[in-house]
């Protein structure tokens, strides 16, 4: 018999680049994402009981759960991009607004006045009410203006 040769662990992959692997670094959040399903599906298959193997229905259920989380998310995903589009935000623009202020006392006090401007910033709307800028999330609520309404005051309301 002839010896056999060594073994080489320094193979060269003739269709390798590391530039191929840098889009799957794992996501740092604590979400599971269809990549991961995917893993666990896969090692689920590859670790089944021979003798009793996944059934088809199992699978495509598992398929079928998975789709429509995913499509969940993704409507969730464009509600809330629609939700800080310009074009809604804008529509703040002249109405009479309440919101809640806390100071440093941790005093609350509920402040109202007529919308300005919109000011976007790293993707969240503002409305500049006089000298105050507010998150139109933190907005209680926005109405018509009233005749006695002054424009832009930021003042306190007596709720």
């Amino acid at each position: 018999m002839k010896p056999i040769a060594s073994i080489s662990t320094s193979n060269v992959w003739p269709n390798y680049s590391s530039s191929n692997t840098t889009g799957s670094t794992a996501k740092s959040s604590s979400e599971l994402g269809k990549d991961e399903f995917l893993k666990i599906l896969v090692t689920q298959l590859q670790n089944q009981d021979p003798m009793q193997p996944m059934e088809d229905k199992e699978f495509i259920s598992q398929m079928a759960q998975f789709s429509s989380l995913e499509q969940t998310m993704n409507v969730a995903t464009q509600l809330e991009a629609l939700r800080h589009s310009p074009g809604m935000v804008a529509m703040a623009l002249g109405m009479n607004v309440t919101w809640i202020e806390t100071d440093s006392s941790g005093t609350s006090t509920t402040k109202s006045g007529i919308v300005d401007s919109v000011v976007t910033r790293d993707g969240v709307p503002y409305v500049k009410i006089g000298t105050a800028e507010v998150k139109m999330d933190d907005l209680t609520s926005i109405s018509l203006p009233t005749q006695a309404s002054g424009t832009g005051t930021g003042g306190d309301s007596s709720e």
